[in-house]
């Protein structure tokens, strides 16, 4: 399992951008797909996106697709979250996971992931 800590939220106006980073520990970072979910209060862990351990494939929630990114590096240990043309109704935590088993794909339900990280709150102003 790796260690995961979120950065890079904040209060944002909508249609405003933000990156999120989530940074990982050890050395095995590269075999893991990683997801980024989102939970707002009252509302249950939502899927945004996924990008497999190759960074080859991706995979988007329809509510964030064409305005988020989802891309690795897998030399800096680290995975980011491109969040552009943002809106009221994206304001949540934003929560990193790396996958349960490591090189599975596509990895997109909460079940899929064993390691989270502490989450980073994202609040979208009208």
């Amino acid at each position: 399992q790796v260690q995961l800590v979120e950065s890079g939220g904040g209060l944002v106006q909508a249609g405003g951008s933000l990156r999120l980073s989530c940074a990982a520990s050890g050395r095995t970072f590269g075999i893991y797909s990683m997801g980024w979910f989102r939970q707002a209060p009252g509302k249950e862990r939502e899927f945004v996106a996924a990008i497999s351990w190759s960074g080859d494939s991706t995979s988007y929630g329809d509510s964030v697709k064409g305005r988020f990114t989802i891309s690795r590096d897998n030399a800096k240990n680290t995975v980011y979250l491109q969040m552009n043309s943002l809106k009221p109704e994206d304001t949540a935590v934003f929560y990193c996971a790396a996958d349960r088993y490591g090189r599975r794909w596509p990895t997109t339900r909460v079940r899929d992931f064993a390691s989270w990280g502490q989450g980073t709150q994202v609040t979208v102003s009208s």
